[in-house]
């Protein structure tokens, strides 16, 4: 029987919008044209876990247009558990605005929201849980009482006090990080990539088209990208890291964890929106086996 992967951080809502140049100072720009899509990288992972079969449980603030945007519904179709959210009466759901240029330059903006009240509320103790990008207060707090913790820092790890990133990874199981993450990381810790392999039983990171590596204290697997054409490379993340955990929570060996992220990732990237093309165990299953072969028995 599946473990519940608990997932905190950002519920959110996304606006991708295409202009013809990014807009300096004082400028403007025109818009060629812009959608709205679910968004928020806790709630990518959970929609993504639950996609594929898994049990995911949302642990989010969430704001006053939580249902009229639909978000409550799209998670409830999914069977996302939403026991755990925390429905504030005097915040709006959280926002990012992705700008993308003709040449692919892009700028970000994000409106925090309900996620800004994240500091202020009182976790309850987890099984096992995966940290996304959030608030550091709160996620010190839970990481202190949850049974097995997975950490993303993600983008917010500048948001991140040098006491709550060293005591976070001092309760951390798996660490996920890009390789620009990763050195942040050692440059706030003091700690070389080799104490922080002392320190944590797993860490991967992932180096875009060139793939993910996994480390532990004595083995290191590559696992390559699965080439598709790519549309939308945003939320390829948190597919990885949704298909990766639910792998590990069914016992799978960590090479196979690494390449069913690396699988359900692909299918992320081949639409825009990072919940849009998500597949099923299933449909994951016939192209991880298609360009890694068979699927570890009992995964």
């Amino acid at each position: 029987m599946d473990r519940v992967i608990s997932i905190v951080g950002h519920t959110a809502l996304d606006y991708i919008v295409d202009v013809e140049k990014i807009a300096g100072k004082n400028e403007s720009s025109p818009i060629i044209d812009y959608e709205e899509y679910p968004g928020g990288g806790a709630a990518n992972i959970a929609v993504a876990i639950a996609k594929l079969g898994g049990k995911s449980q949302l642990i989010s603030p969430v704001g006053t247009d939580f249902a009229s945007s639909g978000y409550e519904k799209l998670l409830k179709d999914v069977q996302v558990d939403l026991s755990r959210l925390y429905r504030l009466e005097d915040r709006k759901i959280s926002k990012a605005f992705i700008f993308t240029d003709r040449e692919d330059n892009q700028t970000t903006y994000f409106y925090w929201g309900a996620s800004s009240k994240f500091k202020e509320l009182e976790p309850e103790p987890v099984d096992f849980v995966h940290l996304a990008t959030a608030d550091s207060v709160y996620n010190a707090k839970i990481a202190q009482i949850a049974g097995f913790v997975s950490f993303d820092p993600g983008q917010d790890l500048v948001t991140y006090s040098k006491e709550n990133l060293e005591l976070i990874l001092a309760h951390t199981d798996i660490l996920f990080a890009n390789r620009h993450e990763i050195r942040r990381v050692s440059e706030m810790t003091g700690k070389s990539f080799s104490e922080l392999k002392a320190l944590i039983d797993i860490i991967v990171v992932t180096y875009d088209a060139e793939g993910s590596r996994i480390y532990t204290g004595k083995e290191e697997f590559t696992i390559p990208v699965v080439p598709v054409r790519a549309v939308d490379p945003t939320g390829a993340g948190d597919a990885y890291r949704a298909g990766f955990l639910l792998a590990l929570a069914r016992g799978c060996s960590l090479s196979t964890c690494g390449k069913v992220g690396s699988t359900v990732a692909s299918f992320a990237v081949e639409s825009r929106g990072c919940q849009t093309g998500l597949p099923t165990w299933e449909e994951m299953k016939v192209r991880y086996e298609a360009s890694f072969g068979k699927l570890d028995k009992g995964c």
